[in-house]
């Protein structure tokens, strides 16, 4: 058996003390990882390729936000984004990647997320970062067979996550060198996003990003949907206008009728990853 990780990182069915799960394929759990940057714990959730111990290949790296949502139903508060189902297929097609799933802070999660304030939340999303490059990436990078370099590192979100996944990538791409944007929650925050955008020096690397019709619902939904694709098309096009080439190194997908949730995220989630995964 190739692999080799110390015995901290438990099995995630072991993890789950026998509960019913959905996880399909390998996927291990490291409890309570502290965070110096934001003083806090939370759990890290590590899914490995197929290939993993058949091999001695080196794999690229995602790192995923809202971690409890990406391999289990059970373990999810807000729906599964089937993240294991959907790696395991696309091995098929040669691609593989190892999945860092960080988990959320719960009430703390919109103010980590948010790279600038909005009212009384946001802001924390530079000392999430750190927490990731500082200390997430090294532990990963010394315990699993990574390709550590940023055209092999990327990060993929939706809603805050994605919000935060796009702020990765032009802030550190240096680190993270693709990145899965996907309903991004650009109203957070307002203007300043498109201001850091304007501003950050163009990202050489390859962006993924979406929207759906129908993101925001109740009575006046279909007019706050309407300004939430217009905030992702207008983010689009500012990224093109700096040097991304459309369908080389960014796609934008408008999903007709897609709605702000796990289920809609998990259905896109193949062709994101066909776009921004090599063929290994």
């Amino acid at each position: 058996m190739v692999t080799t990780v110390t015995t901290l990182w438990q099995p995630f069915s072991f993890w789950a003390h026998g509960r019913p799960n959905t996880v399909v394929g390998t996927v291990l759990v490291l409890e309570g990882v502290d965070s110096s940057q934001l003083g806090n714990r939370r759990n890290l959730y590590v899914y490995l390729p197929p290939s993993y111990e058949q091999s001695t290949r080196r794999y690229p790296v995602i790192y995923m936000h809202d971690g409890q949502n990406l391999f289990d139903q059970e373990s999810s508060y807000a729906g599964e984004w089937h993240v294991d189902e959907t790696l395991e297929q696309l091995s098929y097609e040669g691609r593989e990647a190892i999945v860092v799933g960080i988990a959320n802070a719960g009430v703390a999660r919109i103010d980590e997320y948010g790279p600038f304030a909005h009212g009384r939340h946001g802001g924390k999303g530079e000392r999430y970062l750190n927490f990731i490059i500082e200390t997430v990436k090294p532990l990963i990078d010394d315990e699993f067979r990574t390709r550590p370099d940023s055209g092999h590192t990327g990060t993929i979100g939706s809603s805050m996550g994605g919000l935060i996944s796009l702020y990765a990538h032009l802030r550190y791409p240096e680190v993270f060198g693709f990145a899965g944007v996907l309903s991004p929650s650009l109203w957070f925050g307002g203007e300043a996003n498109v201001r850091f955008a304007k501003k950050a020096p163009f990202a050489n690397g390859t962006i993924y990003m979406d929207v759906g019709t129908q993101e925001v619902g109740g009575p006046d939904g279909a007019q706050r949907s309407a300004r939430y694709a217009r905030n992702a098309r207008r983010m689009y096009e500012l990224l093109v206008s700096k040097g991304h080439r459309s369908e080389e190194t960014i796609r934008f997908v408008e999903d007709e009728g897609g709605h702000h949730n796990e289920r809609d995220w998990a259905r896109r989630l193949p062709d994101a990853l066909r776009f921004l995964l090599p063929r290994l």
